[in-house]
């Protein structure tokens, strides 16, 4: 079964049961340098793994690049 959230304002189906970390990798990310947001509160990188998405949630993702 699957579950749509909004990536960065964006419609997405994952599978249900993902949680933020899948999704991170699914999409290519990497944690060292990103900040998640899911239904406007932060997650910490330690709590990806157990931070379960469900229906209708809303996650920001934001990476930061080297530099200036």
């Amino acid at each position: 079964m699957s579950i749509t959230l909004t990536v960065n304002g964006e419609s997405k189906s994952v599978d249900g049961g993902t949680t933020l970390a899948s999704l991170v990798e699914e999409l290519g990310l990497t944690i060292d340098s990103l900040v998640a947001l899911v239904n406007e509160e932060v997650v910490e990188r330690t709590q990806f793994a157990d931070t379960a998405l469900s229906e209708g949630d809303q996650v920001e993702l934001v990476t930061f690049l080297p530099g200036g």
